[in-house]
């Protein structure tokens, strides 16, 4: 209760009166609760997952062919029927949608076309996703620096990977984070995985500047510094595979390398042999093979190998460079998730056969929906695909990391 000043000047306060003079007034209580509210809205913000934050993609509605049709090419045709059928395949790509007709005006009757010409105009026909927007995704996304601790086991040879206590798997937190635009989009969706990276700095370095981040990029054991180009990849968009060097047929006389894995040996001398390559540097998301025609057709040395990929949250990758293989039965037993590239688009390393090779890589997608192909990091390589890469979005074609072939809908 409050003293009587005039009455009692010198008697000493007490401690709770002299805390209430100081309360705080209810405009201070407002704004410190406030802050209060602000600063604690921030921290979640700061360390709750947010996979699709901060993704560069944008939509844009295109009208169809049709309506942007000129009127320049429906002029041509009824001018000139005859010569419409003796035009380049170029230029009926570009007048496919054009009517055969005038409204009120019969044409005269053409010609039947040839085989090719009837083949491209056939190709001109909507497709899927003739309605769908467009989509245009940045091209180097950065990833984050690996090894990250929470899938990653320490081991006295290096870090090798492990799926976390709360369930997230390598493959989780290394893969690029694909936009549900492109992973849901019924377009043509190519994946390209480049190897051999690591073995020769400058050719690493150049494919790491050169190339788009949805390129992916395998790194073989052997190189030195490892760890640091991987992190220079992940920091411009590239998805990592690991490959594994398996034994070939005609080994040793075609040996891929140290600690390679072998169709007669135990089963703890292989996975040993894996666990050494696992562990020579952290970020990748799966594992493809390196030669390895022997081992992949030898279905009791293969199993627990791939048993052990699975164990270690991993996906695997069989490349385009030998025949049909045991992999995918032994991988279904493992319940492995797999994958095999299509194509090897540089058997014959020259721009013209590289470039030939991706044109059927197209041709696949645009049949199946998805195509991987494989090649390795060869100078003319890298700069063919880097040319090459700079068209396809407005070709309606996306390039997409081999995460995606994982995952979503690929039909």
């Amino acid at each position: 209760m409050p003293r009587d000043e005039l009455r009692q000047p010198l008697r000493r306060r007490s401690l709770g009166e002299r805390l209430w003079a100081r309360r705080p007034s209810a405009l201070m209580l407002a704004t410190l609760s406030l802050c209060g509210l602000f600063l604690g809205l921030g921290v979640w913000l700061a360390v709750a997952p947010q996979p699709m934050a901060g993704e560069p993609v944008l939509t844009i509605s295109i009208p169809p062919v049709e309506e942007q049709m000129s009127t320049s090419s429906l002029t041509m045709a009824e001018d000139d029927a005859t010569a419409a059928a003796e035009v380049s395949p170029e230029e009926i790509e570009d007048e496919a949608a054009a009517p055969p007709e005038d409204e009120g005006e019969m044409l005269p009757e053409e010609p039947e076309p040839e085989p090719e010409l009837a083949l491209r105009g056939a190709r001109q026909q909507p497709q899927a996703y003739d309605n769908e927007p467009a989509i245009i995704v940045a091209p180097n996304r950065p990833l984050k620096r690996a090894p990250m601790a929470n899938v990653t086991e320490k081991t006295k040879d290096g870090p090798l990977p492990r799926v976390s206590s709360g369930g997230r798997k390598p493959f989780d937190v290394y893969s690029q984070v694909t936009p549900m635009a492109v992973v849901s989009s019924a377009r043509p969706k190519i994946v390209l995985v480049l190897g051999g990276m690591g073995l020769n700095a400058s050719l690493t370095k150049k494919a790491i500047a050169e190339l788009p981040g949805d390129v992916t990029l395998g790194f073989a054991p052997y190189g030195e510094n490892l760890q640091a180009q991987v992190n220079a990849a992940r920091a411009q968009g590239h998805e990592i595979l690991l490959q594994v060097p398996m034994e070939p047929m005609g080994y040793p006389g075609s040996n891929p390398g140290p600690k390679t894995l072998l169709s007669d040996a135990a089963p703890e001398e292989n996975l040993a042999a894996l666990h050494w390559h696992m562990s020579r540097f952290a970020g990748y998301s799966g594992i493809t093979n390196y030669m390895g025609s022997r081992l992949l057709s030898a279905e009791e040395a293969l199993a627990p190998v791939m048993r052990e990929m699975k164990k270690r949250g991993l996906v695997y990758l069989e490349d385009a460079t030998g025949n049909p293989t045991l992999a995918p039965k032994v991988a279904a037993e493992a319940r492995l998730p797999l994958r095999r590239a299509e194509i090897l688009i540089d058997a014959e390393p020259t721009a013209p056969a590289i470039r030939a090779a991706l044109e059927r890589l197209e041709q696949e997608a645009a049949r199946t929906g998805l195509a991987i192909g494989t090649g390795a990091g060869l100078a003319v390589t890298i700069e063919t695909v880097a040319e090459w890469a700079k068209t396809l979005q407005e070709r309606g074609i996306l390039l997409v990391p081999v995460s995606a072939a994982y995952k979503g809908r690929q039909t």
